[in-house]
Order: C-alpha cells, then sequence, then structure tokens
C-alpha cells in the first residue's frame, strides 16, 4: 500500500481529480433524459424560476420606491397570479358556452360550402365536404332527440364494479387537484426565490463559479436580463396585441370574443406557431357564425393588420435588445420542449432556450450550444468569405460585400476582409492543403468577386467626383467635420500605374483589388497578371506612360522574386516606381522579409489603403543599386599523367607547395 501511495502523481496525493472530457453528445444525451424523467418536478420549478425573472424587476421597482421587501414581493405575487387566475376562470367560461353553441352554427357551414359549389371551385371535393358537413348535423340531432326521448331505445346493460374508496380518490379527486397543486407550489416557489433572491445567487455562485466571480457574475447578469426583459417585454406586447384583437371581434359579432383574445395573447409566445394558430380558431368561427364572407374577410384583415404592426413596431421599439436565438433555433426549440414538456413546454421554449444560450456563451464546456442556438456569427468575415470563394460562390460573398458597404467603403472591405481571406487562401496553398483545382476555383471566384463589385466601384466613383465639384463650389466656406468621409487617400488624376501579381492566381486577384480602388481615385490602371514575369512574356508588358507599378506578393518566401521583378522593371523603364504589396499575417505580423533595402523597391506597404497611397504619392523612384562585383573563380586545371616519370612540386593557388603525387607502380617482369 505504500508503494502505491508512493508511485502515485502528486495531483493524487493532493487530492486533486482529473478532469475527464466528456464529448457533447454524451452531455446532451444526458441532460435530455434528466429533464425528461425529472419533468413532474422540474416542470413546476422551470416555470417558478422564468416567473421570478419576470417579476424581479417590478419587485426592484417596488424596492426603490422604500416598500419593504417582504411587502413587495407579496404584492408582486398575488397580483400576478389573480391575474392569471381570473384569465383562466374567463377562458374556462368561455369554452364551455362555445361547447353548447357548435351545434347552431352547422347550417351557416352547409350554406357557405354549397354557394361554393354553385360557383364551381372545388369539384368533387365541394360535395364530399357539403355530405360531411350534413352528416355531422344528422348526428348532432340525432344525439339532441335521443336525449330527449330517451324511452324510444332499449336501456344498455352495464357491468358496475364497485371501487373502493382509495380508487375513487385516484381516478377523481386526484386529477382535478393535481393542477392546484401545481399553482400552489409554483407560488410558493417563486415567493421565496424572490425573497431570497440574493442569498441564491450568492449559494450559485459559490456553487460553480467561485473560481471566477467576473465571468460567473455576467452570466448571471446577462440570463437575468436577457430572460425578464423578454417575458416583461412579450407579455405587454401580447395584450396590447390582444385587446384590439377582442375588441374588433366583439364589433364583427364574433362569439366569444373574450376566449380569442385571451387564447391570442397565450399563443403568442409559442414563436412562430402560436400567431398563426391563435389566428386559424377564429376564422373557422367566423367561418361557422356568419351568413355571408364579409365578416371572414374583416376578421382576417384584423389578424394581418395587427401582426404587422406588433412585428415591424412594437417589438423593435420595446425589444431593445434582441433575444441572441437564430431563427431556426427558435423553432428547433419548440419542437424539442414540445416532445419534452408538453404544451407548456412550449409556451417556455424560448425563454429555457435563452438560458441554454447565456449557459453557452460563459460556460466553456458548453461552448456548442451558443454556437448551435445564438444568431452571432461563428466565423470571422474574412473566414466566411474565404469559405464562400473556396466553396466557387463569389455571389454570396458579394451580397455580404454589399451588405459590409452600405456603412464602410471599398478600401475597407478589402483590407478588413477580402485580402485576409486571400491571405488564407494562399497559407492553405504553402500547406499543401489546397489542389491546383481549387485554387484555380478560389481565384476565379476572387476575379468575380472583383468584377461583381465593379459597381460600387463607380457608385464610388461617382460620389466621389461629387465631393470634389461641393468642394469646389464651397471652397473658403467653414465646413463641419463629416463622420461618414472616407478614407484620405490621394487624387490620382493624370497618374497611369500598373498593378501586377506576384507568384500566382491568388497575387492576380490581389492586384485586381488594388487596381480598382486605384480607379475609384481617378488613376488610369492596368492589370497583368503573374506569368508577365515570364521570359517570353516579359518583353510584351506594355509600361507605356506608367510611373508606376504595383506587385503583390501573397507569399511569405518571395524575397528572391520580389528582387528580381523590380531589377527587371526598373531596367526596362528607369524613372519607374516599384512598390510592392505584402499583407499581413492573422496575427499582425508582416509576411516575410520583403523589404526596400533587400528588394530595391520604391515602398512595400502591407494593405491597400498604404499602397494606394504611396503609389499615388508624388515622389522620385529610387535609383537601381549595382550588384556587387564577384570574385573570379578560377577553374583548376587537370593534372597531366605522365607515364614512368614523377611530376615535380608545383605552388598551388594558396602560394604553398603542391604536394607530389605517389609515383606509379612498374611492372613486374615475368
Amino acid at each position: 500500500m505504500r508503494r502505491e501511495a508512493a508511485a502515485a502523481p502528486p495531483e493524487a496525493a493532493n487530492g486533486d481529480l482529473t478532469r475527464i472530457a466528456v464529448p457533447p453528445v454524451v452531455t446532451i444525451v444526458g441532460v435530455t433524459a434528466i429533464l425528461y424523467l425529472g419533468k413532474d418536478v422540474l416542470l413546476p420549478l422551470a416555470i417558478a424560476i422564468l416567473l421570478t425573472f419576470a417579476l424581479a424587476p417590478i419587485v426592484s421597482a417596488l424596492r426603490k420606491m422604500a416598500v419593504p421587501k417582504v411587502v413587495a414581493v407579496t404584492l408582486t405575487v398575488l397580483s400576478a397570479f389573480i391575474v392569471i387566475a381570473c384569465f383562466a376562470f374567463l377562458v374556462a367560461s368561455q369554452v364551455s358556452n362555445l361547447a353548447q353553441n357548435i351545434p347552431t352554427y352547422q347550417t351557416n357551414v352547409v350554406e357557405k360550402i354549397r354557394s361554393l359549389k354553385e360557383l364551381g371551385a372545388g369539384g368533387g371535393l365541394i360535395e364530399r365536404l357539403t355530405g360531411a358537413a350534413e352528416r355531422v348535423g344528422q348526428e348532432l340531432q340525432a344525439g339532441t332527440q335521443s336525449a330527449e326521448t330517451p324511452e324510444q331505445k332499449p336501456l344498455p346493460v352495464e357491468i358496475v364494479s364497485r371501487q373502493s374508496p382509495l380508487d375513487i380518490l385516484n381516478n377523481i379527486v386526484v386529477p382535478l387537484i393535481s393542477p392546484f397543486s401545481m399553482a400552489g407550489l409554483v407560488i410558493v416557489v417563486v415567493v421565496f426565490m424572490l425573497l431570497e433572491r440574493e442569498d441564491l445567487r450568492d449559494r450559485f455562485i459559490r456553487l460553480v463559479g467561485y473560481g471566477d466571480l467576473h465571468k460567473t457574475t455576467e452570466a448571471l447578469q446577462d440570463a437575468g436580463k436577457r430572460v425578464g426583459r423578454y417575458l416583461l417585454m412579450q407579455l405587454v406586447i401580447n395584450t396590447i396585441y390582444a385587446v384590439p384583437i377582442t375588441a374588433g371581434l366583439w364589433l364583427l359579432g364574433i362569439p366569444n370574443a373574450l376566449l380569442w383574445g385571451g387564447l391570442t395573447l397565450v399563443l403568442r409566445f409559442v414563436p412562430y406557431i402560436g400567431p398563426a394558430i391563435g389566428m386559424l380558431m377564429p376564422l373557422l368561427l367566423t367561418l361557422a357564425v356568419s351568413p355571408g364572407w364579409a365578416p371572414l374577410l374583416w376578421t382576417a384583415a384584423l389578424f394581418i393588420a395587427m401582426e404587422l404592426i406588433s412585428n415591424n413596431v412594437l417589438e423593435p421599439w420595446l425589444y431593445g435588445s434582441e433575444t441572441g436565438l437564430s431563427p431556426l433555433a427558435i423553432i428547433v426549440a419548440a419542437i424539442f420542449w414540445a416532445w419534452l414538456w408538453g404544451p407548456l413546454g412550449l409556451v417556455l421554449s424560448t425563454p429555457l432556450t435563452v438560458c441554454l444560450v447565456v449557459l453557452g456563451r460563459h460556460v466553456s464546456q458548453f461552448e456548442f450550444l451558443g454556437v448551435l442556438l445564438g444568431n452571432e456569427p461563428v466565423l470571422e468575415p474574412h473566414a466566411r468569405v474565404y469559405q464562400r470563394l473556396l466553396a466557387g460562390d463569389p455571389y454570396e460573398a458579394a451580397d455580404y460585400a454589399e451588405d459590409y458597404l452600405e456603412d464602410e467603403y471599398l478600401v475597407d472591405f478589402y483590407d478588413e476582409v477580402a485580402l485576409p481571406a486571400l491571405v488564407l487562401g494562399e497559407v492553405d496553398r504553402q500547406r499543401g492543403v489546397m489542389t491546383h483545382e481549387q485554387r484555380v476555383r478560389f481565384a476565379t471566384a476572387a476575379g468575380t468577386l472583383v468584377q461583381e463589385l465593379a459597381d460600387l466601384a463607380e457608385d464610388e466613383v461617382e460620389e466621389n467626383g461629387a465631393d470634389d465639384e461641393a468642394g469646389k463650389n464651397e471652397a473658403g466656406a467653414d465646413t463641419e467635420d463629416n463622420d461618414d468621409a472616407g478614407p484620405d487617400l490621394p487624387d490620382g488624376e493624370g497618374r497611369s500605374l500598373v498593378c501586377i501579381g506576384g507568384r500566382g492566381e491568388i497575387d492576380d486577384a490581389a492586384a485586381a483589388m488594388v487596381a480598382q480602388v486605384l480607379e475609384i481615385q481617378g488613376a488610369e490602371t492596368a492589370i497583368a497578371d503573374y506569368q508577365t514575369f515570364e521570359p517570353e512574356r516579359f518583353g510584351a508588358l506594355a509600361l507605356g506612360e506608367a510611373d508606376t507599378v504595383v506587385v503583390t506578393y501573397l507569399n511569405a518566401a518571395s524575397l528572391a522574386q520580389a528582387r528580381h521583378a523590380v531589377r527587371r522593371l526598373k531596367r526596362r523603364k528607369a524613372k519607374l516606381r516599384v512598390g510592392l504589396l505584402v499583407p499581413m499575417e492573422a496575427n499582425g505580423n508582416r509576411r516575410g522579409s520583403i523589404t526596400e533595402d533587400g528588394t530595391g523597391a520604391d515602398f512595400v506597404t502591407t494593405t491597400i489603403t498604404e499602397t494606394v497611397r504611396r503609389a499615388l504619392a508624388q515622389e522620385s523612384a529610387r535609383p537601381l543599386k549595382a550588384l556587387p562585383k564577384r570574385r573570379p573563380v578560377r577553374r583548376r586545371r587537370p593534372a597531366k599523367a605522365v607515364s614512368g616519370k614523377q611530376e615535380t612540386a608545383r605552388p598551388a593557388a594558396n602560394g604553398r607547395t603542391a604536394r607530389k603525387p605517389a609515383p606509379a607502380r612498374q611492372p613486374q617482369k615475368a
């Protein structure tokens, strides 16, 4: 035993337990099983927690008005549950009234179906619907007549077994009492949670996050803010939505208007599906009650108008901040919680899912929940564009660029998104994970993206021209600072430049981006691909009146190629300025060791903005440095073989006497 203890690692000796990484799938399955098996206990607890989140702001407001804590909690809880009880009683009475009046609506339904048949709509389907409606009416009438004259039919014989008091209690009393017991349990839990809110918060922090108080406190505040605000504002919006619906249905003469208004208030807590269900039932009742079609159209118009006002006016105004859930996650969560906890789970699906997203944002073990359910982008902008270009889909990347350019300029998009995306592609090419077909597809998609943004570039050219005219007309006048002003780039009127890719197709795409920004500034720009530096094509490069050439290198090991390109271009034209664009890595370091002194270039930049600024600057070209003289290499003379004689010593290149070769052996005579 002592040997085993001595052989144990120091962590075990100190009492530390080794953490075992649990896969997310196992975690999801385990949590789901616990939620399903503990439904009877966890469902009331979940309702109580969410009500606590919703009522906590009201309690805090009363506390700020110097109301004692116990009084504030008691008033808030009693008021909330009295409203809930009144609402439940109203809905139950309206449902009972509706059930009694259903047989009287059969005539109107049959008349509407026959009117559709007369119009020739539906064919055999309308006939089947008419027959079904008539059969339903006959069965209802037969049931009424049998209730009035029960003596016409023989009495049924039933075998009744005597039940014990415990069976009666289990079959009748328990189902009636269970909803009230659950409501009472929820009330008690809510009261104690509101009274002991600070103590529960401290205990939760001590249990799960004592090692990082900042992160745990931030998570609790985020969850309370999101869930509490969502529930409270959703209740306000649903109430504002339900009141006009109730009044409109009452004015249209639709029976049980209070019932439908209350159901719409509750069903709107269910995302997407709830409003549709709340609208469908009044429409069906209107179809059955009204003799004509006008009330049905007015009812549909009422619901559609309120839905538009609620979605476009009330929710953006009152929510202030989003729940942080993606639309698909809301639907999937509704299906999941409905399967898990039934109708109550469907109503509670959104706030419960919000809690899961908050958990995923602040707890590393549950980060996958934030990724799966959240609405925040999980890829950085340049990684997203790179993925689209790699898949050969430049049009989706262009759509993203158009959204980005609503608030920014084209050169900003190229520097912050497009050029880093090209750098990612070049890094993958160097790692050997990108095939030739993928490289060509990626470069082609990048070129297509630049072409798709040509229209936006023309718009910026027109804006620059309008700004220049406005500046000329308002010369000498006081101007205010404009936050929407673009980057401070020089004017390119009268300048001629050439943009060339350095070593590959991806470099050509970067050169096209530089050329497009130069054209926005008014410069005359030509583009050449990387194959221009091949010996058989370099002579055909038309420099013409170009005063500056910009060569783009995305490869980190392009120092020799860059030096060679600069020298060849300057030999073609002595006064030509040559600049190199070498983007930066993701960590902010310059890629490679390409510098002005090492290559002889006039400037070396890392961004397109800096490249355009230096390319359009009024600077003279640097002279081409002469290559350093190399020492001549002497060839060593081959040694002459002299048969039968020994070679004499000769001076070596370093002044020393060379060693004499060994004498050749003479053949022995037989």
